[in-house]
Parts: C-alpha cells; structure tokens; sequence
C-alpha cells in the first residue's frame, strides 16, 4: 500500500497538469481564436499572455512538483473562475459537464494544496508525511 500510496502522487500531478500544459500550447496555436472568445465573454484578450503563461508554466510546476502548494491554489482559482465565466451552465446546460469538469480539478488541486505534491517531486521535503489507514 505504501508504494500505491507513494505512486500516486506523481500520477495524480500528470493527470492534473496534462490538461493545462496542452491546453496552454493549443492558445498560443489558435492565439486569435482564443482572444476573440474570451473578448466574447467579457475577459479582455490582453490576459491571454498570463492565462498561457499559467496553463504551460503553472502545469509544469505541479507535474515537476515545484512550488506546487502555491501554484496548485493558483490554479484551483483560475479553474473556478474559469468554470463560472466559460461554461455558464445556467444559460447552457450543455456546459454542465465542462463546468463540474472544472470545479473537480480545482478539488484535485486543493487537494495537492492540502496535502503537498508528495512523493517524486522538486518540494517532497515539504510534503507532510501521512498514511492511510
């Protein structure tokens, strides 16, 4: 259970970042695409820069475990964000499933928040040590 436990973490942090680390590199491909939707919105496009730079660099730090506390809460927060101003589900209820998709990553990086990025990463010395029982 132990190894489990300790596997875990590193594979849990590749889930999670994956997503932002692809979706970071596809804004920068459909950069005018992006702006124009999020303008559509309400989001100014000039937070495009800081949203790619958040999705690539904050998703690299969460799978190399970096700083990952700190980030992981960025991250959460941009999630929900991002969640209640892209997939207004209330006005689509197509955008239900995006929408839940969002908020449960933000409870998997509260989760990393809580507990540290654990086993295989640049931070393993901060991480608390717990077991399960």
């Amino acid at each position: 259970m132990d190894k489990l436990q300790e596997l875990s973490a590193p594979i849990g942090r590749l889930f999670l970042s994956m997503i932002f680390i692809f979706s970071g590199f596809s804004k920068i491909t459909g950069y005018a695409g992006t702006a124009a939707y999020m303008e559509s919105v309400g989001v100014p496009s000039m937070l495009l820069p800081l949203v790619i730079a958040l999705e690539i660099l904050g998703g690299i730090a969460v799978l190399v475990g970096f700083k990952a506390r700190l980030v992981s809460l960025l991250i959460a927060g941009f999630s929900i964000v991002s969640a209640i101003l892209f997939h207004q589900f209330w006005n689509d209820e197509s955008q239900m499933n995006p929408f839940m998709k969002n908020i449960a990553m933000a409870g998997g990086f509260l989760m990393i928040f809580a507990h540290g990025p654990g086993a295989y990463s640049i931070d393993k010395d901060q991480t608390p040590k717990t077991r399960l029982h």
